[in-house]
This record gives C-alpha cells, structure tokens and sequence, in this order.
C-alpha cells in the first residue's frame, strides 16, 4: 500500500462518508444525483445487483493477477476514472489532482472538456494513460481542432460523448434553485444537438490514425452502426442515470453491446460499479475496462490524489479476493459462466453498494 491512507479509509463506505463531510451540501447532491425521478441512476444498481456469481472450487489460487493493459500497457486494474465534469468543485486541483491520482494507482484517465484547466497541464499531472473527452461546443472545424489539440499535447485516445444532445432536468439542483458555474458559462450546446453519425465519420476520416471512442452507446443497434464507423472503442453508458430519465441500466445493456461489437472494436461501461465484484462482473460479461465515475470523486473530495489512489487499492483488495473465491488466477479465465441472473437483496439506490452507510448510528 501506498496511499499512506491505509488506517483512515480501511472501507469503501468510510470514503463515501468522509467526502460528504467535506463537500458542500449542492455539490454533493451534484455528484451523487441523477435526473428527475432518478430511476436510470437506480437502475444501473439494480441491475448489477440482479447478478450473482458461480464459483468454482479447489482450484489453484495462490497467485491472482488483477491487472489488465491498455494502450500497450499493463494497467493495475481493468478500470478507468471516468470523465466528470467541473472537477475542480471536489478538490482544488481538479483535473491535475486526478491525473496524479491516476498515476499513483496506475489506472487510465478520461478528463472531461468541462474544465478550467488546459488539457496540455492535465497530461503533464501524471504518468497515467489518458483519453480526453470532448462535449461539442463547435462547428466541424472546432471539432477537428480539439482533436488536433489533444493528440499533440499526448493523449492516448479522444472520446466524443454522444447522450447529451438535450441537457437533462437534475432536479436536486432545481429544487435547492443551485446554478452551476460551468453550466451557466457553458455556450454552443446547438452544436453537441445537431451532431450526427456524418460528424463523425467526417472526423473520423480526418483523423485516420486516432483511436475514437463514442461514449453513451446504449443500444445493440447504435453499438453496430460506433463499429461501422471503425471507432476503435464502444462505450456503453447512460451518464450515470443523469440524462434520459426511465432508461435501462448499463449493466442490462451491456451483453447486448457486446454481442454487437462482436470483437471488432473494443468495450467500456460505467453506471454504479462502485465495488470490486462489479468490475469482476462486468469483465465476465465481456468488457475490456470499467469506468469509474461518482467512486473516485468520492477519493478526490475526501484526500486528494491520495483518496484516489487508496479507492484503487481498495477495489483492488477486493476483486483479488472475489476472482479467487470464484476459482480464477486472471482476467482472461472470466467468461459467462461465472454469472448468473438472481435477485437482489438491497433497497437499490446511489449508495446501496455500502450498506454501512444506513447503519452510521451503530458506529459505522
């Protein structure tokens, strides 16, 4: 361990908790919120809690290996932060924070357009891999010239995220009448509107040597059409239940994704995977990495760099521990048949991957 965070966070849950004592009460409900009734947010719990495991027994497992590789390079878990808007609103740092974080726990970085920093300071934060992430604010040109920005300052890859054509009701914010910053200065949402599949195979033909991803796929149907454009990556999301309302959980989508890139490109996903066993699950189903959204802004409000890299170490403790109860030594023994439909036993919610937190008057 390196973190140096080991006896103050021993938990998961005990970082939830510290970074709603440190955050104000408008931006927690920023980050732990979703859109009007909140169901898409719900369902994404409830759909990884509808799936149980299928271990196996005296197998050799004396040696686990978690990690897995991007990019041509071995990464510790088959994670990556996830990109999220205003980092800077959690920790002062933001962006360049996450970035050292990301390289202490050698997992990649997705950093979001929505920032104050210049994504060139961003790269040079840490060693990690990382992806930038664009919201369209531009024309065609616009376009290319962030995509040119990004690869010389040395991204890896650059992802367009493609469900926020419309801006959602987040109703939490509405109701405590909280105006964000970064959406009141926020201009040419027009442009992300009217952007279509022929934008991006345009860009797409500019760029031929890029590797692109499309986040927010949520069909089987919009997944074939991400691999027909040769993006290199398909990532499957619903912006963490805070866009379309009544949506499915990514988790349910998922094996319909994967069945349609069918091996020709490669697969993310994201909604509440929040514990070490959802990412088990989420690599048996068949995808390449996880992306981690609301769980390491929880480490970044609660410690900084520091709080990221001991959410790492902790997700880490714990997909060692269920990849060994379930008979296997690496990822790639991860199939189908370690999975199983079931029903759940949580009252699902934002949080309901840490029980303890409904039990703080019992000394958690």
């Amino acid at each position: 361990m390196a973190s140096g965070l080991e006896t103050e966070f021993a938990t998961l849950h005990e970082i939830v908790k510290a970074a709603k004592i440190r955050l104000s009460p408008n931006i927690w409900d920023y980050l732990i919120g979703g859109t009007e009734t909140e169901t898409t947010l719900r369902r994404n719990r409830l759909a990884l809690d509808c799936i149980a495991f299928k271990p196996r027994v005296l197998r050799d497992v004396s040696k686990i290996d978690p990690s897995s590789e991007i990019f041509g390079r071995k990464i510790r878990l088959p994670v990556m932060l996830a990109p999220v808007g205003s980092l800077e609103s959690f920790e002062p740092g933001g962006g360049i924070t996450v970035a050292r974080g990301a390289g202490a726990g050698n997992v990649p970085m997705l950093i979001s357009s929505v920032t104050t920093l210049r994504l060139e300071d961003i790269v040079k934060g840490g060693t990690a891999p990382k992806i930038y992430q664009l919201y369209v604010r531009g024309d065609a040109n616009w376009v290319v010239d962030r995509v040119k920005q990004a690869m010389d300052a040395g991204y890896d890859a650059f992802c367009i995220t493609v469900d926020t054509q419309v801006y959602s009701r987040r109703e939490r914010d509405i109701a405590k009448r909280f105006v964000k910053s970064w959406r009141t200065a926020a201009v040419g949402q027009d442009h992300q509107a009217a952007f279509s599949w022929a934008d991006v195979a345009a860009v797409r033909e500019k760029f031929p040597d890029v590797k692109f991803l499309l986040k927010g796929i949520g069909t089987a149907e919009d997944a074939e059409i991400a691999c027909q454009h040769g993006m290199w990556a398909v990532y499957c999301s619903n912006h963490g239940g805070r866009q379309l309302d009544h949506g499915r959980g990514s988790a349910e989508v998922l094996p319909e994704v994967i069945d349609a890139v069918a091996g020709r490109a490669k697969v993310m996903v994201d909604g509440s995977f929040s514990r070490g066993s959802d990412i088990v699950k989420a690599i048996a189903m068949g995808a390449d990495w996880v992306g981690l959204g609301r769980l390491y802004c929880y480490g970044l409000a609660a410690a900084g760099a520091a709080g990221i890299e001991r959410v790492i170490e902790l997700l880490e403790e714990e997909v060692r521990e269920a990849m060994g109860l379930l008979g296997v030594t690496s990822l790639a023994q991860l199939d189908k048949s370690y999975i199983s439909r079931s029903m759940p036993t949580n009252l699902t919610g934002v949080h309901s991957a840490f029980p303890l937190l409904n039990l703080e008057d019992e000394g958690y």
